[in-house]
This record gives C-alpha cells, structure tokens and sequence, in this order.
C-alpha cells in the first residue's frame, strides 16, 4: 500500500502529514506550487514550478500522468481539493471518499454526514482510491526528514481560461490553516462593518476572518469566508463566533476548533452550546472593547 499526499503549498502539506504519517506505510508528497517543503517524513518530494496553480483540467492531467502505482492519493479537504481530485478520479474510474476523518480497516475510511452528528463507514474495493481528509481527526505530524526532491515542470494552459482571480484580504493566513479565526454572521449589517470589527479582530490575533453563509449570502463578507457544511472546514487552536446563532449547518464546519469563544446577545442561542466560554453581549460592544484590550 502507497501514498501519495497532494498539497498546495508547504502549509498545506504540513497540514496533511499527520495523516500521512498514520498511514502506516512510506509517502512521497507532489505539493503543486513551487516553495520549501517540511520536514514531515516523505520519501520523496515533488513539486510543481509554479506560482499558482493551473486550470483543473491541466492540473488533473498532469496528476494523472505522475500517478504510478501509488494506491491511495489524499488531500487536505478543502474546494479545490474536492474539485481537481474528483477530475483525477474520473480520469481513472476510480473511487471517491471526502472528508476522511479515520481509517478504522484497510478499505474503510469513516466519514461525517448530515452536518456531522452522525459518522458513515464507506467500504471501498480496488485501487487506487481518492480521498480528502480533515487533518483535525489525526494526530499532529511529527518533525521527520524528507527524502529526495524533484522540480516538475509545470502543466500547459488546458482548456480552461481563467476569468477572474480574487486574493484574500490583508496578508491573512489562509482559513483552513489558521491558529485563530474569528467569524461574524448578519447582524455585522455591510461588509465595511464586517471587515472593521471581525478583520480588525482577527488582524490583531494573527488570524483569518470567517462568516456565516447567511452573512455570506447577504454579501457582507465573500464566499471565500464562510465557514459551514457548505462551506470551509475548520479547526483552529481559537475560534471566536460573533453575532452566529449557531445553525447545524455552520456548526459542522468549526465544531472541532480547540476551544469556542461565542458572543451573542441570545443567552439561548445554540452557539452557546458548543462554545467553551460564552458572553451574552452586544458584538457591537464587545468586539470594539476587545479590540482595545489587545492594543
């Protein structure tokens, strides 16, 4: 049994190590964006020399031509993992299984469903399979040396021409690979409002901002921010909800953070219910006050 571990980047290889490490078997790591890699234990390291990453259908070919015998090839789970692995997997008839969360046998990999309160065991036969894992449900990576390192050239244009490129806001780590997020949801009212108190905060911690999809929808905050079933899954060292009620859809995206801080002026709102410190309190006071503690 091989792995190989598909990455964007370095932080999102050192996300995915953990995994790899439990996989109980050597990993070569293909991160498809030119940089440094960590130490993690990979046998061998491949990248692609590229800045950012191709269209899909390019991505997914070349992916496809580097896949050898390797039996299982994983990501982090995030969007554009879901999207380019699943065109690799078409490519080959092969299996897919998102979301991995643990390995309980060989061929079984468990998985959350319906907003997470209840877990699946998805039996998978033949190789190789495809998988997206949440790095929350396996132990930290453990510092190892990589092996050898090999540059790949990067893949032609495709089909696809790209439209529209948006990059996240301030210099921010990315959502997913953050230590701290700090979220906001409708109640924020505009997006000048949202980015002033949910931003200023999270600048401030070192972290990134999320939104609920209702505020997403309401286009106070962009797609790329919202936390949620629907959305990015996170698990950070702090999540601090502001003005979220705590709907079951958004809950399965952030449930797993280490520690929950919520703030709503509802002392019955279902946040509270899963957030280990709690203050009934206007966000329009508390943020500012908390803003000012930090200064």
């Amino acid at each position: 049994m091989s792995l190989l571990l598909i990455a964007l980047n370095a932080a999102d290889a050192q996300a995915g190590a953990g995994f790899a490490q439990s996989f109980g078997a050597e990993f070569d790591v293909l991160v498809l964006t030119a940089g440094d890699v960590p130490a993690i234990g990979a046998r061998q390291v491949f990248s692609v020399d590229q800045a950012d990453l191709a269209p899909a259908d390019a991505m997914a070919a070349m992916i496809q031509g580097h896949l050898g015998n390797y039996t299982t090839i994983a990501a982090v789970s995030a969007m554009w993992s879901k999207d380019l692995l699943a065109r690799v997997a078409g490519l080959e008839d092969s299996p897919m299984v998102t979301d991995v969360i643990a390995i309980p046998a060989p061929g079984q990999y468990q998985r959350p469903i319906v907003a997470g309160s209840l877990l699946a065991t998805v039996e998978v036969e033949g190789a190789p399979v495809f998988l997206t894992i949440r790095p929350a449900g396996f132990a930290k990576p453990e510092e190892r040396a990589n092996g050898s390192t090999s540059s790949l050239a990067a893949p032609g244009a495709g089909q696809a021409v790209r439209t529209h490129k948006s990059a996240s806001q301030g210099g921010r780590p990315d959502l997913t690979q953050a230590k701290v997020v700090v979220s906001g949801g409708r109640p924020l009212g505009d997006a000048a409002t949202f980015e002033r108190l949910i931003g200023g905060l999270a600048d401030k911690l070192g972290g990134a901002a999320g939104a609920t999809r209702a505020a997403v929808d309401s286009g106070i905050a962009s797609n790329e921010l919202q936390v949620g079933q629907t959305g990015k899954i996170v698990a950070p060292d702090l999540y601090i909800a502001a003005g979220i009620s705590g709907s079951t859809q958004h809950m399965a995206g952030m449930k797993d953070s280490k520690i929950i801080v919520a703030i709503n002026t509802d002392g019955d709102a279902a946040i509270f219910q899963v957030a280990d410190y709690g203050l009934v309190m206007d966000l329009f006071e508390a943020l500012p006050a908390i803003q000012v503690a930090l200064d």
